[in-house]
């Protein structure tokens, strides 16, 4: 097979599910930049990273080579249960926007989670039980993640410990309960269950925490618990690994009618969905076999990409984590209550902000309200209640859609609609009642942080 060559179909089970995980760093001539030892300043090995994780998921975080990875039958036969998800036309909205694009989106729901995020946590939870251990410990920031997580340990038969970023635990009581119904702990972050909880506690007393709060706890409870291991729902390659199946089964039901889409559009936080909706594409762009226009949609609120540095930096609040070269707003940005919680990460997956910097995709960032509109549009007229992260996509689609409109352009477009909203009720509440607002960070308050990034 020529190194052209990938043909997909081959790779698809009969009910057009895949069979393998396309790891697009494969096929990336600048290759992420890999995390580093933050004692030392060298590159993380397998010895280093496995205290912390699974050590199979170590071997799939470090390999920059192998295009192709097997997804054990275990794997396969749970995704059975959602997978593939469909791939949508937009009929109804096209006619509502009265343009002559065509939108399709890849509606990743239809699972107990709600979300895309169950495609990594079954295989996450495969491999921490294949190790022998006892349990996991993670973040969440809206709550998808921990929720999938939670389902997956509970069909594995492994504890899970939840650190749920505090305003969306306070925000979103009855996904807490989901977690707690598969039978996971769920506690509000920061916390005083440990010692970098207090730490950041006693620095910002009052906070709402940040998903870079949740993830330092997560990571000090597992290291100082024998037989747990940490796992993380975004951000490292592993992840977005897992999700290229989003973009697999995207790609495959395209082909098979012969649809190009012209544009590529996805909500960035951490990158687990837009890294695996977007990754058959960018291999051939990557390979010079096709073109696409690929857009990331960030919240204003906590802007990364578009208002970021890439650099170097912790990949958490508490400085306990490796470091990774990514499109950061500083470790210690503490964003605002934004309802969009599974965006609220201050930094970004290193894969992708590689891609962004080489200028291979495009990064826009929207506000909260503009957000909320779109959703609700998108919800009266295609009878789905988006998720708030998915809406950011959702409100670039449907302005490109009229940009179309505008151009008399016969555009195809495609964006991922990562989950639904029914546990964001609360959000919704406040669009409807006029409580929400649209608070951007300033350059200073960017700057603060940005000046406290690692040097050496």
């Amino acid at each position: 097979m020529s190194q052209k060559e990938i043909p997909y179909k081959i790779y698809l089970e009969e009910n057009e599910t895949p069979t393998a995980w396309y790891n697009l760093r494969a096929d990336m001539k600048n290759k992420p930049a890999p995390l580093l030892n933050p004692a030392t300043h060298e590159p993380m090995s397998k010895e280093d990273l496995a205290p912390v994780f699974c050590e199979e998921l170590v071997n799939q975080e470090l390999d920059n080579t192998t295009r192709l990875i097997h997804i054990p039958k275990e794997i396969r036969d749970f995704y059975k249960m959602y997978r593939p998800s469909p791939l949508v036309r937009a009929y109804c909205l096209e006619e509502k926007l009265q343009t002559p694009a065509k939108i399709y989106y890849k509606f990743e729901g239809n699972n107990t989670s709600g979300s895309h995020k169950l495609n990594s946590a079954i295989a996450q939870a495969y491999y921490a039980k294949k190790q022998g251990l006892k349990g996991v410990t993670t973040e969440t920031g809206a709550g998808q993640w921990g929720t999938a997580l939670s389902m997956a340990c509970s069909y594995f038969g492994l504890d899970c410990k939840v650190f749920m970023v505090k305003v969306s635990y306070e925000q979103k009581p009855f996904r807490r309960e989901v977690m707690r119904t598969y039978g996971a702990s769920v506690t509000p972050s920061p916390s005083n269950e440990t010692n970098v909880g207090r730490k950041i506690l006693e620095e910002f007393p009052g906070t709402g925490g940040s998903l870079g709060c949740a993830i330092s706890e997560a990571v000090e409870v597992a290291v100082s618990t024998p037989g747990y291991r940490y796992v993380l729902g975004s951000v490292l390659n592993q992840v977005l690994l897992h999700q290229s199946v989003i973009g697999l089964e995207t790609k495959a039901a395209l082909d098979k009618y012969g649809i190009k889409p012209d544009m590529i559009i996805g909500c960035a936080g951490g990158g687990s969905n837009l890294g695996g909706l977007i990754a058959p594409f960018m291999g051939e762009k990557l390979r010079g076999e096709a073109d696409y226009r690929i857009i990331a949609v960030e919240p204003a609120s906590c802007p990364s990409f578009t208002r970021g540095t890439y650099a170097y930096d912790f990949c958490d609040t508490g400085m306990v984590c490796p470091l990774a070269k990514m499109y950061t707003l500083g470790s210690s940005f503490m964003p605002a209550p934004n309802h969009a919680g599974g965006l609220r990460y201050h930094g970004m997956s290193s894969t992708l902000s590689q891609l962004y910097d080489d200028g291979l995709m495009e990064a826009v960032s929207v506000k909260q309200t503009d957000v909320f509109a779109a959703a609700e549009q998108f919800a009266r007229v295609e009878g789905i209640l988006p998720a708030p992260e998915s809406s950011h996509a959702i409100k670039v689609a449907i302005d490109e859609a009229l940009r179309c409109k505008e151009n008399g352009e016969e555009k195809t477009i495609v964006f991922g609609l990562t989950g639904t909203g029914y546990f964001d009720l609360v959000a919704y509440q406040k669009f409807h009642d006029g409580q929400m607002d649209d608070y951007i960070p300033s350059d200073e308050e960017i700057a603060e942080s940005l000046k406290k990034l690692p040097q050496f």
